[in-house]
């Protein structure tokens, strides 16, 4: 028993750790047997549902049989729905039998005809027709065919032959009637080549070809075709998606990506088998080589015995360089291993460049993925080592905590307080802090003392652990600013500076910065954190920018209701314009007599007085306080009593677990 939820919580952990990308995941039992097989739209949250919750007889038997959890993840939901169905097909899992029924995707097919149709079809003839898709969406496309058949008149009738007279179709303008001979078959087929490049999955070579060919009919002032054109656009949105793990090209081709992370390095290989993605292979390495000698190396490695090589492999354009070509590397799979390969790298301007560039994305996705889950796995200790030499700090910075501002036009100024544990993100002690002192400042110093002033007063009055390491995102004002702060609180934490534009390191006190190698650990660790707390400031500011904007001032003030509110935001926007506005210009804005007109002014007078003095209140209290531990503390204790109904005070985390 005790096994079994060791295993359980094992497994947990992997659907916690689960990127939020779409994607497919493979249960496997003790015996590294795939037992089932599902897709997801967010990873983490489909796996982690397994773990919630009362659960199935079904579902708990799949975890009471389960040792792992692997997942690939892709650019989309529809490439999952195809990848699923193809690893359902190759490992007939267990407990997929009695929900999937193994069907193909459908696909659309345009027949090998003197007057072509097109149709919904499962089944791929080999009789010289040509085919499109396949669509996991199969509603999508019988809208998408309908749209066709309104757009185009060709032939709907299964079987083609001469008549005497035209069918209802005919009639109702739906089809030319090439049966009866009213429409030639260069004509008519100018409707399927038209068809034809719609589908040809292209994407924006696709659009700008046809939105050219609509322009040039518009101009020739055949309008009929350019509005045929134009709905046939429209239309194309829908089955727009680009499908890189299933096609009717049924050559064999491994896609290969990497992604580093200072010297760990990871590679995904995608093989595509008889047009179909049937594996991905995920390499560990560690390697000190230069970006374009990685691939290479790779190759030589991966790639033992010719009949391992594919006729095709994909690598990105940037992953060779130096004196060594995609030629060299097939002549070296020829001498070597005696295979007859061809290594593309994957330009923009080659033949279905799209499609192969979406591969190799995801091929580096899942590379990066990988990287994570490594970081993850050991802790960032060479980063964090080799920061505690640079900056000469007392003990390893295990515990790091970042600070950013965000404001628009010092506006909703906001704080963000990140903090990473052992290199990583520990996001169940993330805070913000909605600024109080700096509200419609632009003034980052004063907003950097403030954020850490509330911080640490908090952390010593509770007499709780303290950072190893504070990183400010800024340069020498922002780390002198937060240093006078821990001065005036008795602490002795060290504080460092990164400032955006060079990737420069400043010290308190030092105006010369540090400048580390671009391969430095440290210093990639140090973008990690200051990234985050950009990332993370930003998005507490969109979202208060959202809720200002949704609740109106212009409601606190009385008579003043959701219409009324929103005209005066269109004509006065702030409240600060409405208070000085003439009370003639209010009546005729909001259509009211003089009186009420006077007093919904002075109602608005006075709630901006009181906004106001408020914020110079603020302002003062800042000016007077925290100049000692002691006076700090007691400002922080008037300030938490203040600012409960601002929602502003740091102690409400952001992650609960």
């Amino acid at each position: 028993m005790t096994n079994n939820n060791t295993v359980r919580e094992i497994l947990h952990q992997t659907a916690l750790k689960a990127p939020s990308s779409s994607g497919v995941y493979l249960w496997r039992n003790p015996q590294g047997n795939v037992i089932y097989v599902g897709k997801a739209k967010n990873l983490k949250s489909r796996l982690s549902s397994y773990f919630s919750g009362s659960k199935d007889i079904k579902t708990r038997l799949l975890i009471s049989h389960a040792q792992s959890i692997e997942y690939i993840t892709t650019a989309n939901e529809y490439e999952a729905f195809l990848l699923e169905n193809n690893l359902i097909k190759k490992f007939n899992p267990r407990y997929n039998i009695n929900l999937k029924d193994g069907k193909s995707y459908p696909v659309l097919r345009i027949t090998n005809e003197p007057f072509p149709r097109f149709f919904k079809t499962r089944r791929i003839l080999q009789d010289g027709s040509t085919y499109f898709g396949p669509y996991p969406d199969a509603g999508a496309l019988d809208t998408f065919i309908d749209t066709l058949y309104r757009l185009y008149p060709v032939r709907h009738c299964k079987t083609f032959r001469k008549r005497d007279a035209p069918c209802m179709y005919y009639h109702i303008g739906r089809c030319k009637a090439p049966c009866c001979g009213k429409i030639s078959r260069e004509t008519y087929n100018e409707y399927i080549g038209e068809i034809s490049d719609l589908l040809e999955g292209k994407g924006d070579e696709s659009v700008s070809k046809l939105t050219a060919e609509m322009k040039q009919a518009a101009s020739e002032l055949n309008f009929e075709k350019a509005a045929r054109l134009r709905d046939g656009l429209k239309a194309l949105m829908v089955m727009q998606n680009q499908n890189v793990v299933e096609g009717f090209d049924s050559e064999d081709r491994d896609y290969i990506a990497h992604w580093r992370e200072g010297e760990l390095v990871s590679f995904t290989v995608l093989k595509l088998r008889s047009g179909k993605l049937e594996g991905r292979d995920n390499y560990r390495t560690v390697s000190l080589n230069e970006d374009d000698e990685l691939m290479p190396e790779f190759l030589n490695a991966y790639y033992t015995d010719k009949d391992e090589v594919p006729p095709h492999i994909y690598i990105p354009s940037l992953s060779i360089g130096g004196q060594l070509s995609p030629a060299d590397l097939m002549r070296w799979f020829r001498e070597t291993l005696d295979a007859d390969t061809e290594v593309i790298a994957v330009t923009d301007t080659m033949t279905n460049a799209g499609r192969h560039t979406a591969a190799l994305n995801m091929a580096a996705e899942n590379a990066h993925e990988d990287i994570i889950r490594r970081l993850r796995e050991r802790g960032d200790i060479p980063a964090l080592e080799e920061l505690k030499t640079l900056l000469h700090l007392d003990t390893l910075p295990v515990r790091i905590e970042g600070f950013d501002i965000a404001h628009i036009g010092g506006k909703f100024p906001v704080a963000s307080l990140i903090s990473f544990y052992n290199g990583n993100p520990d996001k169940k002690n993330y805070r913000y802090f909605r600024l109080k002192t700096t509200d419609g400042l632009i003034d980052d110093f004063a907003s950097m003392r403030e954020a850490t002033s509330r911080r640490y007063t908090r952390l010593v009055n509770e007499q709780s652990d303290l950072p190893d390491l504070i990183l400010i995102d800024g340069g020498i004002g922002q780390v002198n600013a937060v240093e006078g702060v821990l001065r005036s609180l008795n602490l002795d934490i060290p504080v460092a500076g990164l400032a955006k534009r060079d990737e420069e390191i400043y010290r308190p006190g030092d105006s010369t910065p540090l400048n580390l190698p671009k391969r430095s650990d440290a210093l990639r660790l140090l973008q990690r954190v200051r990234d985050e707390t950009h990332r993370f400031a930003t998005s507490r500011n969109q979202n208060l920018r959202t809720k200002e904007n949704t609740v109106s001032v212009f409601l606190q003030i009385p008579g003043i209701g959701e219409k009324r509110a929103r005209i005066l935001t269109k004509a006065f926007t702030t409240l600060e314009n409405l208070a000085d506005a003439e009370e003639a210009q209010v009546a005729q804005v909001l259509h009211v007599r003089a009186q009420e007109a006077a007093e919904i002014l002075l109602s608005a007078q006075h709630l901006n007085k009181i906004r106001q003095d408020k914020k110079t209140q603020e302002m003062e209290s800042l000016q007077t306080s925290g100049t000692t531990a002691q006076k700090a503390a007691e400002a922080q204790y008037t300030d938490d009593l203040a600012s409960l109904a601002l929602s502003a005070a740091e102690d409400e985390p952001v992650y609960k677990k």
